[in-house]
């Protein structure tokens, strides 16, 4: 399995992102895959999830801005985000875990992407 995240950058407060995760190795079917953050001095937050059920939830900061979908066909996932702050500047991280692993315990983790959101 090998996750590779892109898209991450420097935005304005309002302004929208689509981060990309390519997810080789990994049949959505048979993994969870979830999108962590971690912004400098604070752990690591589990923004947005999507079971290998097909079902999605979502941290509280993020509710109704943020959204997880995956591409199975390209094996791709996918977070956009929508009316971003300041307070979502963190290095974001694309990471799986089999169906039948510890739901706090990611086996596979991408190396991340910084996004950066100035006032």
């Amino acid at each position: 399995v090998q996750l590779v995240e892109s898209g991450g950058g420097l935005v304005r407060a309002g302004d929208s992102l689509r981060l990309s995760c390519a997810a080789s190795g990994v049949m959505f079917s048979s993994f969870t895959m979830a999108w962590f953050r971690q912004a400098p001095g604070k752990d690591r937050e589990n923004v947005a999830t999507f079971t290998w059920r097909g079902e999605r939830t979502y941290a509280e900061s993020v509710k109704d801005r943020f959204t997880i979908s995956r591409d199975g066909a390209q094996s791709m996932v996918y977070l956009q985000m929508n009316s971003l702050k300041p307070d979502d500047t963190a290095v974001y991280y694309c990471a799986a875990r089999y169906y039948y692993d510890d739901p706090n315990e990611y086996r596979y983790w991408g190396q991340g992407t910084q996004v950066t959101v100035s006032s």
